[in-house]
């Protein structure tokens, strides 16, 4: 064995003048290939973990940290964790951001003098993970590449668990972080250089992990050796796709695809071959959303609890399978808006919706499916086990089946015409796996009897051994003429034949003394010789030839992947579709006219989510038309708690529903697409960022009066509400004003300023609506209906001891607003205190500022008081005051 080396300098933790065996120098030289990994170091049945790595696994993953030389000066710190849960702790670094870099034993320790070889044989890292603990089931994992020059910047997503691959160009940093917000990359990989790409993307790369694996992994050259084979046949389709497609830089896009192909490839150890052609695709082919609009709308999750359930994806993924549930979520964050693509989308949709017996027999095929994309990702990367591949011959069994049903189904046919039945991979695998296989090779018993003839035989031997010694017993008894002859094994001389004294003069020439004994003499012939050599070698021969047929049989299934992927989509589509269709029919959905124009026409719309939690039943549907031409604002007021959010956000929902290509919660609806879906709406700061919630307000309202054009529709909830009323109001009127004159965007604009129902009179595309309300015996019953017309009330305090304020505070409240809104000023001269009611003129506190009440005549002293008083910044107690002072002043 090697003389033990000291290290010189401190690295990865270890001190200088640390002695490390051969075995900590194969550590070091692992680690130092990957210094930001985290190294599971295969020792026997441990993966091991040594100095500041052992630090980290106590830390994120709540091992025990010991020491592995206690006496030793400098002692290492180590800690670990049984081999067989390996795929655990990857799940659990992996939550926590962590990469991971798996070095294992290259040989069978039996078999080799000294020490073992090891080496790295993947890196698992959370954008590149396939892993079924590890993977959202029904979310993509993308891992996404940037390349940037100047405003322009390249956007590469690949997911290695599906093989999906495509590249884009945005221009300007909020398209940048909008592309990461629909995109949700678990893992960025970005240049050196990369100060600029991560100024523009600000607060989205805080939550990504981020990996630079150097600059020569940005090189366009070496972008196209690393592209070659994902540009397709005869030379490079894809390559001249991107060049074509229309990118204002296609080698800063084939730079970005280069980096994200070529980081798997350095992690895999090559580009595990389930991955698909490079796809580029543009921006504006679809309908775009922020976070922002994301996050208000719920689409993804809720406001408060993050949860699936409540938000729409929740209510829309009625998928079978998991491909199906995360096509439709590229669905909703990707909708069309070409009315061609969305037509042909919504025929497979009316097919389902029209045929009941049909859409069954397809979801319960798909029910019987697995997630054929990830299992084939698992078998393109040699990590599928046995159960995966019988996962995948159950799958494929049911492909047939799904074709035939929808054979001459025409609405579906470019889909049918994708999918490949693969019947020569189904019945590969039928022969060479044995029906529901254990989870391991090593569990032995996978590969089918008859498949192979020396397995059968080790099988056999393993298994029937004790009859095989019966039979050679009973015939060498009467080949010889002993009938006490005997077969025996025992561990030290292994399988002898027995024969007493007094049968020595019968015993065959061909018999071989083994050994001698007191009463009788032991004999081995060369047939039992080979047999011994066979049932004691049996076990392990099995295991090794059943390891070699399973490996084969799983590269031979990898060499279709590319046939498996394009049929997993194909999948896909056939389940996202069965399950808008299924959705639709259940909650009596239409299919909406989609077009371009710049008509928005909904006839008693629903919000898909509200009317799946309380029911239809319960349920009011409004109406709701806007167009460029005649009705492209509305002022939505009215009362708190009434259902202005709801309506507003259900537009959008269904606008949202429609381009997706699904049909939508209304009696009718025309939808001419729009390219940009922006919200405003709720309150939130950014206290790290030093930003108020007015502030955050204010820079929401800004983006999307920069950014919305006359195609967008825009969401607007409670705009100038985070500061003084006059300052409110006014930015209120001016951004719709903005929005009517300038922009020319459709919108739908909630506010309790109630001076903006005034913009009707003067602007012609300005609707005015409110939510109708009953009034009786001091209650406020909401009808949740959608009226014409303006309101001129809140109800806030009613909305307040709803929601639980005391009934003192609430008497209270009423009182003062009684008094607000009461009788004129009296003539009695005295300051008012807090304490006591006041009272103002009926215009109340909210001035109008259109029809502002006229000044009393007053002489040149008291105007001289006027324009010295700061009247912008009284609170309403001292304007109080100051009138009452100001009225003595008159009267004296």
């Amino acid at each position: 064995m090697a003389k033990a080396q000291v290290t010189r300098v401190a690295q990865h933790g270890i001190p200088a003048g640390v002695k490390l065996t051969p075995m900590m120098q194969q550590y070091v030289a692992a680690k130092a290939r990957y210094p930001d990994a985290l190294l599971f170091f295969r020792m026997g049945d441990f993966y091991e973990m040594f100095f500041e790595d052992a630090e980290m696994g106590g830390q994120h993953l709540d091992l025990t940290v010991t020491s592995r030389d206690k006496k030793s000066s400098v002692p290492a710190p180590m800690s670990g964790f049984p081999h067989h849960q390996l795929g655990a702790y990857l799940a659990k670094a992996l939550a926590a951001g962590l990469k991971v870099a798996v070095c294992d034993q290259l040989a069978d320790p039996t078999e080799v003098k000294g020490i073992v070889p090891r080496g790295v044989t993947r890196v698992v890292t959370p954008g590149v993970i396939l892993d079924a603990e590890s993977l959202e089931a029904r979310a993509n994992n993308y891992l996404v590449s940037i390349a940037a020059s100047g405003e322009a910047f390249a956007v590469a997503a690949l997911d290695v668990s599906t093989g999906e691959f495509r590249v884009t160009e945005v221009i300007g940093a909020s398209a940048l972080r909008c592309e990461l917000s629909r995109l949700e990359p678990r893992e960025l990989v970005l240049p050196p250089d990369s100060g600029a790409i991560e100024a523009a993307a600000k607060g989205r790369l805080g939550r990504i992990t981020m990996s630079r694996p150097g600059a020569a992994f940005f090189d366009v050259a070496q972008a196209r050796v690393t592209l070659l084979p994902l540009m397709g046949p005869d030379g490079g389709p894809a390559a001249d796709a991107v060049e074509t497609f229309g990118f204002g830089n296609p080698d800063l896009a084939l730079c970005a695809a280069g980096a994200a192909a070529g980081y798997v490839a350095d992690t895999q150890r090559g580009l595990p071959s389930n991955t698909r052609l490079l796809t580029p695709y543009r921006v504006g082919a679809t309908l775009v959303l922020d976070e922002t609009a994301k996050i208000n709308l719920e689409l993804f999750r809720t406001l408060l609890e993050g949860r699936k359930k409540g938000a729409l994806l929740g209510t829309l993924d009625r998928a079978a399978t998991s491909m199906g549930g995360r096509r439709l979520r590229q669905w909703l964050a990707f909708p069309l808006m070409d009315p061609a693509e969305i037509h042909a989308r919504q025929e497979a949709v009316a097919w389902g919706v029209e045929h009941s017996d049909g859409r069954a027999d397809v979801r319960r095929l798909l029910r019987e499916m697995y997630d054929l994309e990830r299992l084939n990702a698992r078998v393109a990367a040699g990590r599928a086990g046995p159960r995966d591949l019988w996962f995948l011959k159950v799958t494929l069994e049911q492909v047939p089946g799904l074709v035939e049903r929808l054979n001459g189904v025409e609405a579906v046919a470019p889909i049918i015409a994708r999918i490949d039945p693969l019947s020569d991979v189904c019945a590969l695998l039928g022969a060479a796996l044995v029906d529901d296989p254990p989870g391991q090779v090593r569990d032995g018993g996978v590969i089918r009897p008859g498949y192979n003839a020396d397995l059968d035989e080790l099988v056999d031997i393993a298994t029937n051994g004790k009859d095989w010694i019966l039979k050679l017993e009973a015939t060498e008894r009467q080949r010889t003429g002993i009938g006490s002859l005997k077969v025996r094994f025992n561990r030290v001389f292994g399988y002898y034949i027995e024969i007493s004294r007094a049968n020595l003069n019968n015993v065959p020439p061909e018999y071989v003394r083994k050994q001698t004994l007191a009463n009788s003499e032991r004999y081995f012939t060369s047939e039992l010789k080979d047999f011994e050599d066979k049932v004691l070698n049996a076990q392990s021969r099995r295991s090794s030839i059943e390891a070699d047929l399973f490996t084969a049989l799983r590269d031979a299934i990898a060499e279709h992947a590319a046939r498996i992927a394009e049929t997993a989509s194909a999948l896909a589509d056939l389940d996202a579709l069965s399950a808008l269709a299924e959705l639709a029919h259940a909650h009596g959905y239409c299919r909406p006219i989609v077009d371009d124009g710049d008509v928005i026409d909904i006839e008693d719309g629903r919000h898909p989510v509200v009317e799946d939690a309380v029911g239809r039943e319960a349920f009011v549907p409004n109406s709701v038309r806007l167009d460029r031409r005649e009705q492209s604002l509305i002022v939505l007021t009215g009362p708190n708690m009434a259902g202005k959010s709801t309506v507003m956000r259900q537009v959008a929902l269904i606008v949202l529903l429609a381009q997706m290509g699904g049909f939508v919660p209304a009696k009718s609806a025309r939808i001419g697409v729009v390219d940009r879906i922006f919200t405003r709406v709720g309150a939130a700061d950014d206290l790290a960022a030093g930003r108020s919630t007015f502030m955050v307000e204010m820079h929401e309202t800004a983006t999307i009066l920069k950014e919305a054009t006359p195609r967008s529709l825009l969401i607007l909830d409670e705009i100038g509400r985070g500061t003084s009323t006059y300052d409110g109001v006014s930015i209120a009127w001016a951004v719709a004003e903005y929005i009517h004159d300038v922009l020319g965007a459709k919108a739908l604009f909630a506010t309790h300023y109630h001076e903006l129902t005034e913009m009707a009179r003067i602007k012609p595309r300005v609707a005015n609506f409110t939510i109708a309300v009953k009034e009786w015996d001091d209650e406020v019953i909401f009808l949740r209906q959608l009226i014409e017309g303006g309101a001129n009330r809140s109800y806030g305090i009613q909305v307040a001891r709803l929601a639980g304020l005391p009934t003192a505070v609430v008497d209270r409240a009423k009182a003062v607003l009684g008094s607000l809104q009461g009788a004129e000023l009296s003539g009695q001269s005295r300051v008012i205190n807090e304490a006591e009611a006041v009272a103002l003129p009926e215009q109340g506190l909210q001035l109008s500022l259109f029809a502002p009440p006229p000044l009393p005549a007053a002489p040149s002293k008291v105007e001289q008081t006027l324009r010295a008083a700061d009247l912008d910044h009284l609170t309403p107690i001292q304007a109080l005051n100051f009138l009452h002072a100001l009225r003595e002043q008159l009267s004296s």
